[in-house]
C-alpha cells in the first residue's frame, strides 16, 4: 500500500516536471561582446538594439538597427531582409534582450544571439558607443 503511494509521487512528480519542461521557453544562445563586435566588424552580424529611444539616444552602437521591445512584434518586417543574416540582439544588461530573442526566433530566424551583459558589457570591454546629437 505504502510502495503505491509512492510510485504515485514519483510518476505525479515526472509528469509535472516533464510538462514543466515542454512549456519552457528554449535556451538563449548568447555572445560576449568581444565575439559580437568581432562578428559586427567583420560584417558577420547585424545587431538589433532593444531597448528604448532614451536609453539608445544615451549612447548606442553605431550601425546598430533600434527595434524597442514594446514594438518588436509589429515591427519584425524590418528584420526580414535579415533573415539569412546573425542578428546580435542587444539591451541594456541582457534580460530584455533574452525575450526579444525568443520573440525574433518563433518568427523564424535561426542565426540569432544574445549580447551576453548588454550594452554595459559592450562599454566595459572597452568597445565604442556613440550618442544621438540633440
Amino acid at each position: 500500500m505504502m510502495e503505491n503511494r509512492n510510485l504515485k509521487r514519483i510518476a505525479a512528480a515526472w509528469l509535472l516536471g516533464a510538462a514543466l519542461l515542454a512549456c519552457s521557453k528554449p535556451e538563449v544562445e548568447s555572445v560576449s561582446s568581444d565575439t559580437a563586435a568581432e562578428m559586427f566588424a567583420q560584417r558577420q552580424a547585424v545587431i538589433v538594439d532593444v531597448r528604448e529611444q532614451q536609453e539608445w539616444d544615451e549612447g548606442r552602437i553605431e550601425g546598430a538597427i533600434h527595434v524597442p521591445l514594446g514594438q518588436l512584434s509589429s515591427r519584425l518586417q524590418e528584420l526580414e531582409p535579415y533573415r539569412n543574416t546573425t542578428l546580435i540582439v542587444q539591451c541594456r544588461s541582457g534580460r530584455r534582450s533574452a525575450e526579444a530573442f525568443h520573440i525574433i526566433k518563433a518568427a523564424g530566424f535561426d542565426q540569432l544571439y544574445n549580447l551576453e551583459g548588454g550594452i554595459q558589457s559592450w562599454v566595459e570591454s572597452g568597445h565604442k558607443t556613440v550618442t544621438t546629437v540633440m
